[in-house]
Formats: C-alpha cells, structure tokens, sequence
C-alpha cells in the first residue's frame, strides 16, 4: 500500500474485547471510515488482530497501535496488522521490516527536528502526538518552511475538531475516545456507533 492510497481517518482501540471492538469495525463497513487501529497494550491484541483482519481485511484496513519494539512490530505484521503506530519513534530496523512487509509506518514525533528524522529514516507517514494540545496553528507552523508533509494528528482529535485540523494541513487523523461514546462501544450498541460514525461524516462535509 502507498501512503497515498492510507485511509484520512484511523479509528483507535485501546483495551476493549474481541467482541465490542468487531462491534465497531462492523458500525464502520460502507462508511468512508476504512481504517482501524487495534493498540498492543489491548489484553490479547495479537489474538484480536489476526480475527479481525481475517473477517474484515477485505473491507477495513486492520492495523496495530503502541507498538514500541521490533518484536511487537514483527508479532503484529505477521497476524495481519497492514500498519503500525507508536506514540514514539521507529527504529531504523522497525521501518526497514514494514518496508520489507508492504506495510505502512507511522512513528511518532513532536518537533520539527523528530518529524524530519522519522521522514530521513523513511517512515510512510508521521504520527504528530498529542496534537490537540499542540492546536492547529502548530501544524501550520511546522509546514511553513519544510512545505506539505505526510503528518497524522492523533491526541485530542474528535468528530468536532478533526476537520480544522485538515483545513490546517493535516494528511490524515487517528480518532480514539473523541469518536464514540464509551458506553456504546462497551454495550455493544450498534445503533449508537453508528449515529456517531454519522456524526463525524457530517461534520467533514
């Protein structure tokens, strides 16, 4: 996959089950949210990635969040997970394996100096974290002298916020608490994840 073609919105998963998480990638199926983000830290995350992908990978694109070291990123790449984010960087190793694999990589920086090195390293994409304490003007400021660059904004994005920080520059959003209500994913209330995938689509518009 090219970073071209890597879905604008990531729906991120943190600790819930197997069942409530295919919950919502199934609120997800024919929307234009196509992309979800399942993190490591999710008790049995490999486990959950593997099912996931094998029932949805034709339809959403299943990917593997937290992911900090090269046996976390290797563990995931072969369960199926076509993507991987960190809330830090990549090493060299770690990118050269998703290179290896045709899987995207998207580690994460703050400063200016970071994004550039993630870029050098040859990252597809760079995870901009936490970008909502940041604000929009940030990530003005960052592409004013280095130009267009291939930056996600994750951290305090929501179905609000989100389409200000694409009007600012962002390439693309990973969307976690600030996309459903809590209380939906965990009921398993499919009706509600919907409304709020709807939501989003609507404020985008």
């Amino acid at each position: 996959m090219k970073k071209e073609d890597f879905p604008k919105i990531t729906v991120i998963l943190r600790g819930y089950t197997h069942s409530q998480i295919r919950t919502v990638v199934k609120s997800l199926l024919g929307t234009a949210i196509k992309s979800v983000e399942i993190t490591m830290n999710t008790p049995d995350a490999i486990e959950i990635i593997k099912n996931i992908s094998k029932e949805f990978g034709n339809d959403i694109l299943v990917g593997a969040g937290t992911v900090t070291t090269y046996e976390e990123a290797g563990a995931a790449i072969a369960a199926g997970a076509r993507f991987l984010l960190s809330p830090i960087t990549f090493s060299k190793e770690i990118i050269e394996l998703c290179k290896e694999q045709g899987v995207i990589s998207v580690p994460a920086a703050l400063t200016p100096s970071e994004i550039m090195q993630g870029i050098r390293d040859g990252a597809d994409i760079i995870k901009l974290f936490p970008a909502g304490i940041m604000g929009t003007a940030y990530l003005k400021d960052i592409q004013a002298p280095l130009g267009k660059l291939p930056l996600m904004v994750v951290g305090g994005i929501n179905s609000s916020n989100v389409k200000e920080f694409f009007d600012a520059g962002a390439a693309y959003a990973g969307i976690g608490s600030g996309l459903f209500k809590k209380e939906d994913i965990i009921s398993e209330n499919l009706s509600g994840l919907k409304a709020s995938v709807q939501k989003l689509r609507e404020q985008l518009i």
